[in-house]
């Protein structure tokens, strides 16, 4: 049986929706089996109105299929990502994440190998502090948390250890150095995941 990954995000303007797909192309070239999922949209109609990118993505996305507690179960590895919003993950995700207490109680949620990503408009405006808050989530949880790291030598550019991210001056899209630190972070997620199931099942 191929290794699991769930990639799991919220997405204002589709800057984090790219850096999902992209993680989920490095987690696919290792051979295992991939879900996107993406979380419903909670903000109130003249909030999202007030941003005409923010309503164009409502409106047209493209949206992946909406995350499930059974795809958090089904998963070997998980990858969560969200916008920075002062400093911790948007309320979107969270609620996601916070709707997990009867897994995390059946101690379904333990020992599933996490990692997270952000995207920001700004170069100090929390990216660090968003992967780092969602981290604390997988902890309580009982997860093994898997950083970025600087084990491929472009990351030293790209971005922080903890997870990939991308500073969208002026609107920008992703650029290819910050889609391929997420290629990256998705292999790393993958091939450590793969190789914990390995070990898991050669105990049994």
């Amino acid at each position: 049986m191929s290794t699991r990954i769930l990639v799991v995000y919220y997405s204002v303007t589709g800057n984090t929706a790219a850096l999902a797909t992209a993680l989920a192309e490095g987690a696919g070239e290792t051979g295992a089996e991939v879900r996107v999922r993406t979380v419903p949209e909670t903000a109130p109609p003249a909030a999202v109105a007030s941003n005409p990118r923010w309503q164009a993505w409502v409106e047209d996305g493209p949206h992946h299929d909406l995350a499930t507690l059974s795809d958090l179960e089904w998963a070997d590895g998980i990858a969560a990502g969200s916008p920075t919003r002062f400093g911790g993950p948007a309320a979107q995700l969270k609620s996601f994440l916070d709707s997990t207490g009867g897994l995390w109680a059946q101690g379904k949620l333990a020992d599933k190998v996490a990692t997270s990503f952000t995207t920001a408009s700004t170069a100090h405006g929390g990216l660090e502090a968003t992967v780092l808050a969602t981290n604390n989530i997988f902890y309580h949880w009982g997860a093994i948390v898997v950083p970025l790291g600087y084990g491929d030598p472009h990351l030293k550019e790209s971005g922080n250890p903890y997870g990939g991210s991308f500073v969208s001056r002026r609107s920008a899209a992703p650029d290819e150095l910050a889609l391929g630190a997420l290629r990256r972070q998705g292999h790393r997620l993958a091939t450590i995941t793969t190789r914990l199931v390995a070990g898991r099942d050669s105990l049994e």
